[in-house]
């Protein structure tokens, strides 16, 4: 049998008012006449973030929910180059414990997914430096909280640029500049337009890394079933991991959107892939992409818990039989 766990994306439909991504433009902060007060006035949307986070955490253990993505909008401005001299984790130690405690307290795994602007594969050396800046952000955060960093942080492989093989080099050749504290924590996802999930393969199994298995970019990218033939390979890259594998499960917005997210995951498509994969592996954490969250993780098992061929462990999990 094999264990199937669920987890949605950093915000709630179910609970009110518990954004974690409240933010600061930087001309909002430069309105501010006393830097000194605007620095502080961002160190309480942080922590008041960090509040919402533990907010989440409690909702999630609340309802045996053991897998949950952290927004990468946590520390508003806090890579900004005018802003290189604000030690912004320092105010935010004591927060960032307890949630670390909490989520290992309860088994919750957490991880991050920073933005698309984070481009390992970067043909400008700027936005090369401004993604690791943004990297090693994620992992003082991790740290901060207590948690192992190793396969925390799942990314896109990045910029095509209309040369598939050159970008992947490009990857490769970058990687050699990235720290290797930082390297320990990344994850590759296939993606619906770019990278196929044998280009990224190709990227993970010569560099060491964990693939996290997009099944609907997959659908979106060949419209057709033909993933099979790879799993054996993406099981492989995380057998070195203290992690059990994941991927990622959204569903599409319509025939004619297909590349888009719907508000809800279509359980008959999950399925489809799951009884592929049944008995490969032990256990599976599955990221919910939908619209409406931790809404549609609670509309999913209620589907789902009549099934024949399940058995319901809790919340958000359950057997393949």
């Amino acid at each position: 049998m094999t264990i199937v766990r669920l987890g949605f994306v950093a915000m709630s439909t179910e609970l009110k008012n518990a954004s974690p991504s409240k933010t600061m433009t930087f001309s909002q902060f430069q309105k501010i006449r006393d830097r000194e007060a605007a620095i502080r006035k961002l160190e309480r949307i942080a922590l008041s973030n960090l509040h919402n986070t533990l907010r989440l955490l409690r909702h999630c253990a609340a309802y045996d929910i053991h897998f949950y993505r952290l927004t990468s909008r946590l520390i508003p401005l806090a890579n900004h180059e005018e802003l290189l001299d604000w030690n912004y984790m320092k105010p935010l130690k004591e927060d960032l414990k307890v949630i670390g405690d909490f989520a290992l307290k309860h088994k919750i795994r957490i991880d991050f997914h920073p933005d698309h602007f984070v481009l390992l594969n970067s043909q400008k050396k700027d936005v090369l430096k401004n993604s690791l800046h943004t990297l090693k952000l994620h992992y003082l955060l991790l740290k901060g909280m207590g948690i192992d960093v190793t396969h925390r942080c799942v990314m896109h492989v990045g910029g095509n640029y209309k040369e598939t093989d050159q970008s992947l080099e490009r990857f490769v050749d970058n990687w050699m500049v990235v720290p290797r504290s930082i390297q320990k924590m990344i994850m590759l996802e296939n993606d619906d337009t770019s990278f196929t999930v044998e280009d990224t393969l190709y990227l993970c199994e010569k560099l060491g890394i964990p693939l996290v298995f997009d099944y609907h970019h997959h659908l979106a990218h060949h419209h057709d079933m033909n993933w099979q033939v790879h799993w054996e390979r993406i099981l492989t890259t995380w057998k070195d991991s203290p992690l059990p594998i994941k991927m990622h499960i959204s569903s599409p917005k319509s025939e004619k959107e297909f590349r888009h997210h719907s508000d809800f995951i279509d359980s008959h498509m999950f399925f489809d892939f799951l009884q592929e994969i049944k008995g490969s592996v032990a256990e599976i954490y599955c990221m919910i992409e939908a619209k409406r969250k931790d809404e549609a993780l609670f509309q999913l098992m209620k589907e789902i818990e009549n099934r024949e061929d399940i058995d319901i462990i809790d919340g958000a999990s359950f057997y393949l039989k």
